[in-house]
This record gives C-alpha cells, sequence and structure tokens, in this order.
C-alpha cells in the first residue's frame, strides 16, 4: 500500500469512528436504530496535494468496538497533526471543529462506558488535535503541556462579566465605558480590561483603570497565549477574539473601549431571549456599498461550501443582497460554557492570527468584524443577531428630514435603544473635548456616508425618533462622569489628550 493510500485509509477509519461515536451517543440517548436512519456524515480525504480543498465522501454507520472507535480517533487526530491547513482554508478549519466537538461530545456521554484510560488517551487526543490546529493554546506561564482543556478549566463556572480590550490609544474611552457602566447604569458584573504586553498598557496605566471602581482586573493576554503566531502587540483589533477566549468569565460581554451602553449589561444576560436561545449576541453593521465588494462575496461562498446555511445567515441581507459588512462587534455576547460557541470563538480566533488576518480575514473585510459570524457559521454554531440593522443616533438635519452623526446605533428586542459606538465625543476625530447628548435615532432607514471618516453620516426615508428624557439624562450622566475621569487623567499625568 502505497504512503498516500495508508493515509486515505487511516483518515477513512478516523471518520468511520467519528460517525460511529455519534451513534453510540444517540443510542445511549435511548434513540434505536430505526429512529436514526438515514444516517451520513459529509467528510474529507486529502488530496495528493494536501495543501488544496480534498474531495468529499459520504460514509455510513458500521459496527465497531468501542476500543476501535477511539483508535480511529487518534488516527483522525494524527491526520490533523500531519496535515495542517493553509491560511486560506477557513472552510476545512470549521469542519474539523465540528469534527473536534463530536469527540469532546462523545468523551462526556460515553464516560461511563470507557475506562480510565480509554477517557484520558480521548482527552489526549483532542487536545493534541487542539494544540496542531490553535498553537496559541500553549499558555506561556506554564511550563507544562496545555491545551484546550486547560484553556476550559480557566473559566469559571455560572461566572458573567465584562471584557474590554484597550491600549494606550483608546485608553481613555475605556475609562469613560467604565464609568458609563460602573456609576450611570450601576452594573455590579465584574470588568476584565485586556492588553497585549506592557508597550500596550504600562503599569501607570493599569493602575489607574484598576482604581476606577471595584472588581476591575487587568489581564495581559500574551500570558494568557502563545504570541509566536498571533503578534498581538501590533495585531490592533485582533486581541479582541483573544480577550474573549481567554476571559475567565463563561458569560462574557466584549465591548469596544468607545462604545457607550444605554441599558445595563445584565439586562442582555438576564431577558434577552435570542441571546438565552443560542448563548450568542452579535449586532449588525450598517447597510452600505451594495454590490461594491464582489470579491469578497464570491470568497465567503467558496468557504461556506459543503456547508448548509444557519437561520441567522439565511435571514443575512449583507450575505443574500450583496451589501458590504455584517457584523459590528463593537458589543460581542457570548456563552462559552457552550461547547459549540466556545468552538465558532477558537475558529474567530484564529482568523485573528497573524498570518491568517495579514492574508485573507483583513483584506476580506474591515478588521476582527466579519471573523465572529464567520467563525460560529463554519464551525456550525447557532447565532443570534439583533432584529436591526445598524441604525443613527445624533441630532436632526437643517431640514428635519434626516438624522445625522458620526456614531452607530444598536436596539434591543423591543427596539429600545441598547448601545452605540463612538464614544461620547461629538466626534473624537476632530475635537477632544465637545461631547454630546443625542437627541433624535432613526433605524431601517437609507444610509448617507460621510465623504471621510470625520465627516459626519446620516439615515433617510424612515421614521424620525426622539430619545426620551431618561436616555438624554443617561447620556448627560455618563458625560459628566467621563469629564470628571478626564480631570483625574490630567491631574494624574499618564496621558495628555488636549
Amino acid at each position: 500500500m502505497s504512503a498516500l493510500s495508508q493515509m486515505r485509509y487511516r483518515f477513512l477509519l478516523g471518520a468511520l469512528g467519528l460517525l460511529l461515536i455519534v451513534l453510540l451517543i444517540r443510542q445511549q440517548n435511548g434513540l434505536s436504530h430505526s429512529t436514526l436512519a438515514p444516517i451520513a456524515t459529509t467528510l474529507h480525504t486529502p488530496s495528493k496535494n494536501p495543501s488544496e480543498a480534498p474531495s468529499d465522501i459520504t460514509l455510513t454507520h458500521g459496527d465497531h468496538s468501542l476500543t476501535q472507535l477511539l483508535d480511529n480517533v487518534s488516527a483522525t487526530s494524527t491526520y490533523f497533526t500531519d496535515y495542517p491547513l493553509p491560511a486560506s482554508e477557513f472552510g476545512q478549519m470549521g469542519k474539523r471543529l465540528q469534527v473536534m466537538q463530536h469527540w469532546i461530545e462523545a468523551r462526556q456521554s460515553l464516560s461511563d462506558r470507557m475506562t480510565l484510560g480509554q477517557a484520558d488517551a480521548l482527552r489526549t487526543d483532542i487536545d493534541h488535535s487542539a494544540l496542531s490546529l490553535f498553537p496559541f493554546l500553549h499558555n506561556p506561564s506554564q511550563s507544562s503541556y496545555t491545551s484546550l482543556s486547560h484553556l476550559r478549566q480557566r473559566f469559571k463556572p455560572g461566572s458573567k462579566g465584562i471584557v474590554i480590550p484597550t491600549g494606550q490609544k483608546t485608553f481613555r474611552y475605556a475609562c469613560h465605558l467604565i464609568s458609563n457602566l460602573r456609576d450611570t447604569l450601576g452594573s455590579k458584573l465584574p470588568i476584565e480590561v485586556a492588553y497585549a504586553g506592557e508597550s500596550d498598557l504600562p503599569a501607570s496605566y493599569r493602575e489607574f483603570i484598576s482604581g476606577l471602581a471595584s472588581d476591575i482586573e487587568t489581564v495581559d493576554v500574551l500570558r494568557v497565549f502563545d504570541d509566536t503566531t498571533l503578534d498581538l502587540e501590533h495585531g490592533g483589533w485582533a486581541i479582541k477574539t483573544f480577550a474573549a477566549l481567554g476571559s475567565q468569565y463563561e458569560q462574557v460581554l466584549v465591548l469596544d473601549a468607545d462604545a457607550i451602553l444605554l441599558q445595563a449589561p445584565e439586562t442582555i444576560l438576564d431577558h434577552h431571549t435570542g441571546y438565552k436561545s443560542t448563548g450568542t449576541l452579535l449586532f449588525h453593521d450598517r447597510l452600505l456599498w451594495q454590490g461594491a465588494f464582489k470579491e469578497r462575496h464570491e470568497w465567503w461562498e467558496k468557504q461556506l461550501e459543503h456547508h448548509t446555511p444557519s437561520q441567522a445567515l439565511s435571514k443575512s441581507r449583507v450575505y443574500n443582497d450583496g451589501y458590504a459588512e455584517e457584523c459590528d462587534s463593537g458589543l460581542v455576547v457570548l456563552d462559552k460554557s457552550r461547547l459549540s460557541v466556545l468552538l465558532g470563538v477558537l475558529h474567530a480566533c484564529w482568523q485573528n492570527t497573524k498570518e491568517v488576518r495579514d492574508k485573507w480575514t483583513y483584506k476580506m473585510g474591515y478588521g476582527d468584524k466579519e471573523s465572529w459570524w464567520f467563525g460560529l457559521e463554519l464551525s456550525g454554531a447557532q447565532y443570534t443577531f439583533e432584529d436591526h440593522y445598524g441604525g443613527m443616533l445624533g441630532h436632526l438635519n437643517a431640514d428635519k428630514n434626516k438624522v445625522c452623526s458620526f456614531t452607530i446605533a444598536h436596539f434591543d428586542e423591543q427596539e429600545k435603544l441598547l448601545w452605540y459606538n463612538g464614544g461620547l465625543l461629538l466626534n473624537k476625530l476632530k475635537n477632544n473635548t465637545e461631547f454630546d447628548v443625542p437627541t433624535h435615532y432613526m433605524f431601517d432607514g437609507v444610509w448617507e456616508k460621510g465623504a471621510t471618516k470625520p465627516d459626519h453620516s446620516c439615515m433617510r426615508d424612515a421614521e424620525i425618533r426622539e430619545t426620551s428624557e431618561a436616555e438624554r439624562e443617561l447620556v448627560r450622566k455618563s458625560v459628566e462622569g467621563a469629564k470628571a475621569i478626564d480631570a483625574r487623567i490630567q491631574q494624574s499625568s499618564i496621558l495628555d489628550f488636549t
């Protein structure tokens, strides 16, 4: 038998073993063979050139012992290690994560049928596969072997918290956000301020921001993940996915430093039905530039070959109608205790590794935005998007037929204002000291994009709504808190923004 034939045979055994695991799990849960038929799964065999996307092959179930089944999983794990995916294979990475999800579920569901040795061997195969796919999982602060199982042990069961990635450039806005959360909204959720090394957020900055309120912790992401394939210190947006994955909280709200909330974050975790259903909540970007990014859409479609679109993707106006950008990642909400969500976040992290982001992610999209939903989609997780695409929160134009500003507004399930991005300043790109209290908002209208980033945008052709007095008072209180923090920053001399 040739080397290629041996490799194909080994992988086919592993694929068959994966399907048998699924059968065993379902049988253990009381499902008969009659309720399982017909059963088939689409997997892949390698081509002569392992860097090429392999062809489909469909396998149905057969009879194997648990020992043989675990041997087949081990063979597939070795295949994953021996044939790493190139940076272009987003879809295939999703398929491998789906395979890993079945393995992890098998270890949990079949625990009473495995010896301790078998359970440990399966865990080792899972961890070896995870580490081969995601070498950043090695924790540099630990000399011993670390991988996915060690990362999951980092999560505190039942915990909920806020993660704010920031560096020196966005530090001031992160401080404003903390005041908005603690002083204005009264949120009691613990906060992690994530950064990438000493030069990203020096000790004097960390000391200042930790002292703004109770229960604030700073976390150096470079001490959680191996930075060899990441270069997070120079990665910009890339830190966000890793801050989410590495957080000690099971349920996380990941916030951009210049986000402002108009409702307490606990409201999302406790009451948002979409989030409670899927363990995720993402927010739409603006509907802009229809038909202008054909290459991006063609690339999405290529990666989604052999993939059944999720309910969220089936409803996407960006994907189906050719608009440019799907996700505003200024707020991402995730429940990592759900395995499918955790693996989707792993995919998003892989998209933000240095090689992948430089070659594909940041060329086919703007920063980390699309990596969140794309990772969840390709790894087979269900996810929730807000009902409306990004709206406008600002002021009426002179003719009183448009709402204009520099922000993007987002809404809850009752169409009430939930949060907006851009910060409390009227235009942070032009004036560092002029704050603003918005008076009007609109959604489901037509966007008129400003000619350049410092120019305001407008929305027209939809109902103009006035912010409530309670909402304006909330923003006014947040502005007063921000001004007080600015005075403290200036007094400390750690940052000069005038």
